[in-house]
């Protein structure tokens, strides 16, 4: 199946309108030749986590719609849709059934008993520190059967999301149904959401180890490629990780570019981020914003350590009322490898910073993914982190139509619509992507197909974005400020 390479937007079911019917609507009415995918976030039956804690794959979840509202925003965009490789519901009917009645639950293979992992079934705290989370809490629960007794089960996350044992021939049974339901579907993508927490072995750090990880994704990429469908696997760590992916013939994130472009705008030197667009893997989907934070581990090494800290003190002090203890246990938020904020507030509301760093985006290499607050230049949702008390809410806030109408209006989401639609339908970026030498306070990337050249020339000090490009018609040179 041939693959468009045009912006994508990523999106909850219910944050561009109320449900997928309002969604299809906002994309259509505002949106129509800026956006070509579009990544809706899980929109399944959920106990927690906003869609990632998944009780089933085979329904939507009727607060958002059905599977023909899925099917008819399909045959306008291209879709992309989540598998959670880690983990399944608490509330799902195969953990409730393995609650009630333990080894004998036709589905008690599927979870990750300690007694599956130790003859006694205790693992020893040195074992238990080795092991790469998200958050600094253990990788695992006790869980109570209505008969009194005790378990402990591995788990990564949360208290709703139970991890899976993708070893188990009844898990990989389990994925099998799903995945073939889903690609059957026919999402361009399938986002497989968190891989790399499966691959347990006590002494490591349970994290992407190899060969493991291999032969998960082989299974993975072969229960859904006879429909053609991609998977895309999704893991936050060092940009390594991306290169061993890519190497192997995945597509992957950028999850680097965020904070580089960050670190390229604030402190106004393109050294950092141009090593990375040399290097970086070109089968790839870019983000600067998602429903997570602005990754950290992801530039180690991209970055020096003291840029590092520069940048992220920057970001707290520039990013309109985002404060330290919004990532803290009091807000829920005690991730450790990212800093919640929206976009367009890290770069202070400056219309031009915006636009620079979106523009940065666009021409990088990979495929662009615009998070919904970034298209419509949302700021920090603090009314919002205050009621919820959970410090990811400062990005994720729904909009209802007449928001959406408003916003839209904005000049900053304007000039992005523009700048949006010329990177949908211009040929040039169908070719080769260049950097063009610059002074350390510009950056100039270029790409071109056959006679079609389109260059964007960015100062890191005014912040002006110029695009250059030849005419379709008659194959002069014109320019726009975006």
């Amino acid at each position: 199946m041939p693959f468009k390479n045009r912006i994508q937007v990523i999106t909850y079911p219910d944050s561009l309108g109320k449900n997928l019917q309002e969604l299809h609507y906002v994309l259509r009415r505002y949106f129509r030749k800026a956006v070509g995918g579009i990544h809706i976030l899980p929109f399944y039956p959920s106990s927690a986590d906003r869609g990632f804690a998944p009780m089933t794959y085979y329904q939507v979840d009727p607060a958002f719609g059905t599977w023909r509202d899925i099917e008819m925003i399909q045959e306008d965009y291209d879709i992309m849709i989540d598998f959670m490789v880690n983990h399944i519901s608490r509330q799902s009917k195969y953990f409730v059934d393995y609650l009630e009645n333990g080894k004998d639950s036709e589905f008690a293979d599927i979870f990750m008993s300690f007694n599956k992992l130790s003859p006694d079934g205790k693992i020893d705290k040195k074992d238990l520190e080795k092991v790469y989370t998200r958050k600094p809490r253990p990788p695992f629960q006790d869980v109570q059967r209505p008969d009194g007794s005790l378990e402990t089960l591995w788990c990564t996350f949360d208290f709703e999301q139970i991890d899976l044992d993708v070893t188990s021939p009844k898990t990989r049974e389990l994925f099998r149904d799903f995945l073939i339901f889903l690609s059957r579907k026919k999402p361009e993508f399938i986002r497989m959401d968190a891989f790399a927490y499966t691959t347990i072995k006590l002494g490591t750090n349970c994290f992407f180890l190899e060969p493991d990880v291999w032969k998960l994704l082989e299974m993975l990429a072969g229960f859904v490629t006879p429909f053609d469908s991609r998977i895309l696997p999704e893991v936050h760590g060092h940009y390594t990780y991306q290169k061993k992916l890519s190497e192997k013939g995945y597509w992957v994130y950028d999850f680097a570019l965020p904070m580089l472009v960050l670190h390229t705008l604030y402190h106004h030197t393109n050294t950092a981020l141009l090593n990375w667009l040399q290097i970086c893997p070109r089968k790839q989907v870019t983000t600067l914003d998602t429903h997570d934070g602005i990754g950290v581990v992801d530039v180690e090494d991209l970055m020096t350590a003291s840029d590092i800290e520069k940048t992220i003190n920057g970001l707290y002090e520039k990013g309109s009322n985002v404060k330290p203890v919004y990532s803290s246990e009091a807000y829920q938020n005690l991730d450790i490898y990212q800093v919640n904020c929206t976009y367009y507030s890290a770069l202070e509301c400056n219309d031009n910073s915006y636009i620079a760093a979106r523009t940065i985006q666009f021409f990088a290499p990979g495929v662009p993914q615009v998070y919904y607050v970034g298209l419509l230049a949302g700021e920090n949702d603090i009314d919002l982190v205050e009621k919820t008390r959970n410090g990811r809410d400062i990005n994720r806030h729904n909009f209802t139509l007449d928001e959406i109408d408003d916003a839209v209006k904005k000049p900053v989401v304007q000039r992005l619509i523009r700048l949006m639609e010329f990177r949908n339908t211009y040929p040039a970026f169908k070719g080769d992507f260049a950097i063009q030498p610059s002074p350390e306070n510009k950056v100039v990337l270029t790409y071109t197909f056959k006679k079609y050249t389109a260059k964007a020339d960015i100062d890191l000090h005014t912040y002006l974005t110029k695009i250059t490009y030849t005419d379709p018609e008659t194959f002069s040179e014109k320019n726009f400020i975006v």
